[in-house]
């Protein structure tokens, strides 16, 4: 659903601003990769933060970074995701909190998750794959596209906005037609 929503600008003049989802709170996922690339699976997490904490210690929010890092922005997982996963570890004598430097809960392998770890191939590289480059391409195309569409909303007229839906409705449709063909 979109709508326009006109507003009174500083200097007194009408303005036009362009709204993808009124009325309905969005989630924001901002930030290099988020929602392109392969989605890492339940156990992905898991095995990488087992294969991290096999190199050092490290608390959360290192193990998102670092997963984001090794990923080139592909794979950057929330907190709602590994902090439960480290708990699970936890409990079952996977990882325990080693000694607190900065106050926050750094996790380091037990033994045993020693001999896990050493057994697991590192997710990360799956993740990230072999076309990273055609997905940041894909990525900041669909950025732009994104700009230009906000543009023509701003300050487009009504011809203008309704070509730009039309073409913007054959983009989606083309693009859905490439998942349908058969390789």
């Amino acid at each position: 659903m979109t709508a326009y929503v006109i507003t009174q600008g500083r200097c007194g003049g009408d303005r036009v601003r362009f709204m993808s989802v009124p009325h309905r709170r969005r989630r924001h996922r901002h930030g290099p990769g988020r929602g392109f690339g392969r989605r890492a699976g339940r156990g992905d997490i898991r095995a990488a933060i087992l294969a991290l904490l096999a190199e050092e210690p490290m608390h959360g929010y290192q193990i998102i970074q670092e997963l984001g890092e090794r990923t080139g922005g592909v794979w950057q997982p929330s907190p709602g995701s590994v902090y439960p996963t480290l708990q699970q570890l936890e409990d079952e004598e996977l990882v325990r909190e080693a000694a607190p430097e900065s106050g926050k809960r750094v996790y380091e392998l037990t033994e045993a998750g020693r001999e896990l770890a050493e057994t697991i191939t590192a997710p990360w590289s799956a993740v990230a794959g072999e076309s990273e480059d055609a997905l940041v391409a894909l990525r900041d195309l669909a950025h732009q596209v994104l700009a230009a569409t906000r543009q023509v909303a701003h300050a487009g007229s009504a011809e203008q906005l309704e070509a730009a839906q039309n073409v913007l409705r054959d983009a989606r449709k083309s693009l859905y037609r490439l998942l349908a063909e058969e390789d």
